[in-house]
């Protein structure tokens, strides 16, 4: 027969206590001595005592945890923003139900369903590649759960989003790499579908524009940023005789810098390489690549903290403007004119 699980009442009995200390000591609740906190913890342990989450949950009406969907959870750039929402919301007592898209839209319908099924307070939300319809997100409304986009934004929506300036961060990528002498600048990108390559891409043709440099569509390729993806890239890199390349990540490319001089061509001297995300790769391969750091750590701080500020009803989120976070150039060896 299944064991008898142990509640706070057999834990009260056995230390001779009201079950409404035995309740705040195992919260840690200020009324109740440091030395009855540790008696009860010690001996809740012994007995295989479980919090009832989810009875409580049902009498006030929170979980404490906060959904989040991200397209994959194998970026670096993800991880580093998952990482600041984490610290916030572990250190307001809230937990995270982390989950990915996988770049699919059906993923991430279906996760926004799990998700509202297992009465998360809130959703933090970066969309998937082939996200085009908003419409799994209309749930999120109906049952009043808040619901904040980061990075890859909606075109048009009323739920508050946070970003970087991502029109600009591609208009500095390109604009220095032509300041350093590059006048055939390829740009590898993700789909134009979302916010972040768009945006790029338009800050790429100001840039152009800017220095009176003719856009040439077969200068643009679009591909999953992977590392496989900027190795296929390279011979295009090649053929086109590009002497700069602003690539939207960092993995795809210091790969497809490797494979440009596995080519045989020099790197800066040659052809000039620009990142983004300031991911650790960046800073590992040879030479250092230039990239665009991308704040995905405090991107994650602003989210989280907003989301708590809405919940504890400090905020309402839904009379904010969109927030959007500064990024900055870092100049490395991979794209300097004057580098031997």
């Amino acid at each position: 027969m299944k064991k008898k699980e142990a509640t706070i009442y057999d834990i009260a009995e056995k230390l001779g206590l009201a079950a409404s200390t035995i309740s705040r000591g195992l919260k840690g609740h200020h009324t109740v001595s440091q030395k009855t906190q540790r008696k009860i913890i010690a001996t809740a342990e012994a007995m295989g005592y479980r919090s009832n989450t989810i009875a409580a949950s049902l009498r006030t009406n929170s979980t404490q945890t906060i959904g989040v969907i991200v397209p994959r959870l194998d970026s670096y750039l993800m991880s580093q923003i998952i990482a600041g929402m984490e610290k916030v919301t572990s250190e307001a007592g809230y937990n995270l139900l982390i989950s990915q898209s996988r770049e699919l839209a059906a993923n991430e319908a279906r996760s926004v369903q799990s998700m509202l099924n297992s009465r998360v307070d809130a959703m933090l939300v970066s969309l998937a590649e082939h996200t085009e319809d908003l419409a799994h997100f209309e749930a999120c409304k109906a049952k009043g759960v808040p619901l904040v986009f980061f990075d890859r934004v909606p075109a048009d929506t009323d739920q508050l989003c946070i970003t970087i300036n991502n029109e600009m961060a591609g208009y500095q990528a390109t604009r220095h790499l032509i300041d350093q002498g590059a006048r055939n600048v390829m740009l590898i990108s993700g789909s134009f579908r979302r916010n972040v390559y768009s945006q790029r891409l338009a800050g790429y043709r100001r840039a152009l524009i800017s220095s009176k440099i003719k856009f040439k569509p077969e200068n643009i390729i679009i591909n999953d940023l992977t590392e496989e993806a900027g190795i296929r890239a390279a011979r295009a890199v090649v053929e086109q005789q590009a002497d700069g390349v602003v690539v939207a990540n960092d993995i795809c490319a210091a790969a497809c810098m490797n494979e440009v001089r596995r080519l045989g061509r020099r790197v800066p001297q040659q052809v000039k390489f620009t990142g983004f995300n300031n991911d650790f790769i960046s800073r590992q391969v040879t030479p250092a690549l230039t990239t665009i750091h991308y704040p995905g750590v405090e991107m994650g701080e602003v989210a989280a903290r907003h989301v708590l500020a809405h919940l504890k009803g400090n905020l309402d989120i839904a009379q904010m403007e969109n927030i959007v976070i500064k990024s900055n150039l870092i100049v490395r060896e991979s794209s300097l004119q004057d580098h031997r």
